[in-house]
């Protein structure tokens, strides 16, 4: 599934000028997925509704990790905010429930 969104994230320097070729082209590869995971986030949001980390990892295929790393990411960009709410993760706790903002 192949989704394309332009998400206004400016993303942080993952290379330094002066790190060589192949730390420049892991850092793109990286920004790249990190931008995929994005989309893929926020489109299960707005198919599901609100959902929690593990929620959103059971239905995009992302691990919790990689949910985890994006959330703040997007919550700061103003794309989704938590809910307010909590729902049990797959440990038993309770985790934020998250929203697309309107």
């Amino acid at each position: 599934m192949q989704l394309q969104f332009e998400l206004p994230i400016a993303p942080p320097p993952a290379a330094r000028r002066t790190d060589p070729a192949t730390s420049h082209q892991a850092a793109a590869k990286a920004r790249e997925l990190r931008d995929v995971h994005q989309g893929v986030i926020l489109a299960c949001l707005k198919a599901h509704g609100p959902l929690g980390k593990d929620g959103l990892a059971a239905r995009t295929r992302l691990n919790r990790v990689q949910v985890c790393r994006r959330l703040p990411e997007l919550h700061r960009a103003g794309l989704i905010e938590p809910t307010g709410a909590t729902v049990p993760s797959t440990a038993g706790r309770e985790e934020r429930e998250w929203r697309v903002t309107a």
